[in-house]
């Protein structure tokens, strides 16, 4: 008689991965209060945070720069050092951080490491955005922010003489969890105001699995529900605290299919995707979702899974899928410039 085998329901993890999520979803939990607020003065005496370092360290040299001081809009910008005679200016990668839109920052320690390796690796000027937080700040909120910054990065092609290497010309969005889902509201919204940008471009879109919703429950939610980080009660709480007070999760900021979402980009002339999956995600079949809708729509994209991966499996330098997303990266960016000339 013969057997099918059940898939895995954890996935094979170094004891430091597991640690570090453990040790994430403690924290965030206990910041979760019962009203839907968060106890801000508590999670940032948690959430470890770098400082800026305008002398290089590893090859990198950061800076931070107000874009709205009264909404408290911030960005922290990257820059690889040495710049060789070859490299004369550096594509702009604008990156927007995880966090349920309502935890982590552009300083927390683990995005000021990640955000070190994109500029390093992909030689790259890396801008990490600030945007405001839920439920403090609701919808569309950290979406304006991130618009915003796009025109603080044109209005500044060189921040300030901090980077006169850059590129606004040639820029990447990117970002992982709600930062992906901020990445691809903001695309939007720059396509649709496409002629008020004389000179920056959004050429490629690098969504990490990201974070999107829906009423109906999907396979991977059911199955993967007590999941590290994102599982059903947790982002149920994250999209309330979100979302316009009365909405639930088939609003437009989270659930992408209705009709209203696909005729709004269906007429776009969306750049290029990259959709990151993780094995171990729960999210994992509304990211696959959102790759088959751009393609449905006439969007170039591009579906990438890491069979082992959590969610935020990047995050973790320990994990093999982070040296492989940096390489899907690099390749991504370098066929999109290629396309240029």
């Amino acid at each position: 008689m013969s057997s099918v085998a059940k898939p895995l329901q954890t996935p094979s993890l170094p004891w430091k991965t597991r640690v570090s999520l453990a040790l994430i979803n403690t924290v965030t939990d206990a910041c979760r209060r019962r009203d839907g607020t968060i106890n801000r003065r508590l999670i940032n005496f948690l959430d470890a945070r770098a400082n800026p370092t305008p002398q290089a360290i590893k090859g990198v040299k950061t800076a931070d720069f107000s874009v709205d001081s009264a909404r408290g809009l911030w960005i922290r910008v990257y820059v690889p050092v040495p710049i060789s005679s070859a490299e004369e200016a550096f594509p702009v990668v604008v990156f927007f951080h995880g966090g349920g839109f309502a935890f982590l920052s552009a300083a927390s320690k683990g995005y000021d490491v990640v955000c070190r390796r994109f500029a390093r690796e992909l030689r790259a000027v890396v801008v990490s955005v600030e945007y405001r937080l839920a439920p403090d700040h609701r919808f569309p909120a950290q979406y304006e922010d991130g618009f915003d910054v796009l025109r603080w990065v044109e209005q500044h092609p060189t921040f300030e003489g901090f980077a006169p290497v850059a590129d606004s010309g040639t820029v990447f969005l990117a970002g992982d969890s709600a930062g992906a889902n901020i990445a691809h509201h903001v695309t939007v919204r720059f396509c649709k105001n496409r002629g008020s940008f004389p000179s920056l471009r959004i050429i490629g879109v690098v969504s990490i699995q990201p974070f999107f919703g829906g009423e109906e429950r999907t396979e991977s939610e059911t199955r993967l529900r007590s999941a590290v980080l994102v599982n059903l009660e947790r982002t149920d709480w994250l999209w309330k605290a979100f979302l316009p007070e009365g909405s639930d999760r088939n609003h437009p900021a989270a659930y992408l299919h209705g009709a209203e979402s696909t005729a709004e980009i269906a007429g776009l002339e969306f750049p290029a995707t990259v959709v990151v999956v993780g094995g171990f995600d729960p999210l994992q079949d509304r990211q696959r979702k959102y790759a088959e809708w751009l393609r449905a729509n006439g969007k170039e994209t591009y579906l990438i899974e890491y069979e082992n991966a959590v969610h935020a499996f990047y995050i973790f330098p320990e994990l093999p899928e982070s040296d492989l997303l940096i390489g899907e990266f690099q390749a991504f960016m370098k066929r999109q410039l290629s396309r240029r000339w």
